[in-house]
């Protein structure tokens, strides 16, 4: 069983911290801030490829359920 006595000293109480110059925290935001960007343009491809992809199918879906009318149409007319 712990005491808390031995919590207290077997587990560090701090974090690592790390001393960077203004330049380097400058640098560092910009390429998160292009990462992002490049995260942002990348799902914006990939989501207007989608669209296109989907509105191919429902134009050719369109286009067949209008002929399979047009013939019931007709056969309906006879």
């Amino acid at each position: 069983m712990y005491s808390m006595f031995d919590l207290l000293f077997e587990t560090p109480s701090y974090r690592p911290i790390y001393v960077i110059s203004d330049s380097e925290m400058k640098e560092l935001k910009k390429n998160q801030h292009q990462e992002e960007l490049d995260e942002i343009t990348t799902q914006k491809v990939r989501l207007e490829d989608a669209f296109k992809a989907q509105l191919k199918h429902l134009e050719e879906r369109e286009k067949e359920v209008k002929k399979q009318l047009k013939v019931l149409s007709v056969s309906k007319d006879k």
